[in-house]
């Protein structure tokens, strides 16, 4: 089976995590408040996953125009009691040197964080990735954000590469930041071969 074979998920759908009712959907036109006031509510150093400042009202259009009209950045959002607690956004060029490579994106808010939600939006975005033909997927984040670190390394990212000083903060300091690599095509493959199925 080739990657374009992999179904996608459909969406919306809802999830059990640790007891609470969680629903994912793809990111849509009426989502701007909801995603902006979520957006706000982050802590500013968890607005460094992000690239660019996704707490700017311009920023968010910005993300809707590529996500929801041009359909150029898959994008979801995960919502509990109502309210959006999650994020992600796949970012892919198919006219650039990567085209088979896309950066994910994932954020998820202090009130959702310890339920499995971090990992659900990863696995999900490998969905999408396949479903686009990707083959690869990297992921940036400041070198102290451990336990974040650790959840892409234990779904088999791998560190690839350290950039110094890549990232300036609101109150001007500067951070580290590591680019970590998964070959999600490879895995695919490797599970379809072993009978497993949908990663």
């Amino acid at each position: 089976m080739t990657t374009q074979q992999h179904a996608a998920r459909r969406y919306p759908r809802s999830l059990k995590l640790e007891g609470k009712a969680v629903a994912i959907d793809e990111l849509r036109a009426g989502d701007e408040a909801a995603l902006l006031a979520f957006a706000q509510a982050l802590p500013a150093h968890d607005l460094l996953f992000t690239y660019r400042d996704i707490s700017q009202p311009r920023v968010i259009k910005a993300w809707l125009r590529e996500a929801v009209e041009r359909r150029r950045m898959p994008s979801l959002v995960a919502r509990l009691d109502g309210r959006i607690v999650g994020c992600t956004a796949l970012i892919h060029d198919d006219l650039s040197w990567s085209p088979h490579v896309g950066e994910l994106r994932v954020v998820v808010g202090p009130a959702a964080r310890g339920l499995g939600l971090g990992r659900q939006l990863i696995q999900d975005c490998f969905a999408q990735a396949l479903s686009l033909g990707l083959e690869k997927l990297t992921a940036q984040m400041t070198t102290d954000q451990a336990s974040a670190i650790a959840m892409f390394e234990s779904l088999g990212f791998r560190p690839e590469a350290l950039l110094a000083g890549h990232v300036r903060g609101r109150d001007g300091s500067m951070h580290d930041v590591v680019v970590l690599s998964h070959h999600v095509a490879e895995v695919a493959a490797r599970m379809q071969a072993y009978g497993v199925g949908e990663t």
